[in-house]
């Protein structure tokens, strides 16, 4: 397995895994969701701004996952992080972090900072296992018109809904 930079010939394989991404984030929030590609299609071209780094991670001309980073001055933001059911519990996302976190010590940061889904165990745990375990901020907002949140998370002496 190699992880590398993104490639352009890469986008028609990175494409359907953003969509797949999207699909997994709607279900955290109980919603089903089709995988657009259209919409995959937007975001990746987002993506290939100076701002963002993608990397990949590829065996035999397949493409297994995909990290998306923002850099804003030295600080690196985990966008995404995507690997194919198929090639989980592998190392591959842990080798697609690392290549995130080495970016981050280049810049002489010390850590990555990550938007996590409160529900999503799977990368956090992930994170955890990494050392990722200092929770830095707490995104609030008013419910979206029909919106039902069904979860309750507990931050502190305070309850927000989910």
């Amino acid at each position: 397995m190699e992880i590398r930079t993104y490639r352009p010939e890469d986008k028609g394989q990175v494409i359907p895994l953003i969509a797949e991404y999207r699909v997994f984030l709607s279900s955290l929030k109980s919603l089903s969701k089709e995988p657009d590609l259209e919409a995959a299609r937007s975001e990746l071209d987002c993506y290939l701004s100076p701002k963002y780094s993608i990397h990949v991670a590829e065996a035999n001309n397949e493409i297994l996952g995909y990290i998306v980073c923002k850099v804003e001055q030295t600080v690196v933001w985990a966008e995404s992080l995507y690997v194919t059911p198929s090639a989980r519990r592998k190392g591959v996302g842990s080798a697609l972090y690392s290549e995130v976190e080495h970016l981050a010590e280049e810049l002489e940061e010390e850590t990555v900072y990550n938007w996590v889904h409160p529900n999503n165990a799977g990368i956090i745990q992930f994170l955890q296992k990494r050392g990722y375990d200092v929770l830095n901020l707490v995104e609030v907002r008013k419910p979206w018109s029909g919106e039902k949140n069904l979860s309750k998370i507990q931050v502190g002496d305070y309850q927000f809904k989910y």
